[in-house]
């Protein structure tokens, strides 16, 4: 353990050193606030011992700076030694960051009671820090949990709600184009119920794998609407780049050659999908609209023969 002893009087700075090394304790020594300062920097001591009476700047300026020196979740104990016993240097020592107050000439069974108590006080307060920290990444970490769907490890349901909101707002804050693409697989039913819930799982997951990759930008979202659903979130797209990324989407499922059930007609599985995009009016608060028109392109899609995209009522196959 290190101390920062901060003390202009030679004599005091050699008892007090003395006193410290006999309990265990580094002195670093300095007789002046700036070259204190510059040693907090360097050395970042455990523990301040700090004159209230200094050339230069006095202590309280010192025990000022100290604290604003300090990172976020640090704390150094700040114990100033003074001479003065009067209410208002106690008042103004607690004020500017101080701990505790030692009257001169120091008493050493005090000085190490005093030090001893700032031990447990740092040693309890690290581990609340590290406490908090901890819970702090477990809370980042179910966050994160609470927005991912389980099967296929992109958003969920949940975080597509949100994202969705937010990004309508922003669009309509800038008055610009927000894209929806929605999606499923053509005929996934017979797929289940051929090869089996494990099969089907599988599938959803490679499909997934495959929309995610398609949509390149940190702003787009891929997520698992629902079963066999998926939805993309394009912010700042217009119809024809959502049909673009949508395109993509269809061409990469249908390459991953995925073999199909018998029944479902289809030698590969494939996806349908509708795209619905537009500049949110003011007078809308939320993109039900937008949603309801891309579901109505993805029925027709899939009306009109699957395997294709659909942008709002004019069938591109």
């Amino acid at each position: 353990m290190k101390a920062l002893l901060i003390e202009d009087s030679l004599t005091s700075a050699t008892l007090i050193a003395h006193q410290l090394r006999a309990i265990g304790i580094e002195p670093l020594v300095a007789r002046e606030g700036e070259e204190g300062i510059e040693l907090f920097k360097a050395h970042r001591p455990d523990l301040v011992l700090l004159d209230v009476i200094l050339p230069g700047i006095d202590g309280f300026e010192v025990a000022k700076r100290i604290r604003q020196l300090e990172q976020h979740g640090e704390w150094t104990p700040i114990i100033f030694l003074s001479a003065r016993t009067g209410d208002d240097d106690l008042q103004r020592g607690i004020e500017v960051g101080g701990d505790d107050y030692l009257f001169k000439p120091i008493s050493s069974i005090v000085l190490a009671a005093k030090v001893r108590a700032m031990q447990r006080l740092s040693q309890m307060r690290y581990s609340l820090v590290v406490l908090t920290r901890r819970l702090d990444d477990a809370n980042r970490e179910l966050q994160r949990l609470s927005s991912i769907d389980g099967l296929t490890g992109i958003a969920n349901r949940r975080q597509y709600d949100s994202t969705l909101v937010r990004e309508w707002r922003r669009a309509q804050r800038r008055s610009s184009s927000i894209a929806l693409v929605v999606c499923d697989v053509d005929h996934f039913k017979r797929y289940n119920d051929h090869f089996g819930h494990q099969g089907g799982d599988e599938c959803l997951r490679q499909v997934a794998a495959c929309l995610a990759e398609q949509a390149k930008r940190p702003a787009d979202l891929v997520a698992r609407y629902g079963g066999e659903e998926f939805a993309a979130i394009l912010p700042d797209t217009d119809a024809e780049g959502a049909l673009q990324v949508a395109e993509a989407m269809r061409r990469a499922v249908y390459d991953l050659a995925l073999p199909h059930a018998p029944t479902a007609d289809l030698p590969n599985v494939t996806i349908s999908l509708g795209i619905a995009a537009a500049v949110p009016p003011r007078e809308a608060p939320t993109p039900g609209a937008l949603m309801a028109s891309a579901d109505a392109a993805l029925y027709e899609a899939k009306r009109l023969g699957r395997n294709r995209a659909l942008i709002a009522q004019s069938l591109l196959a």
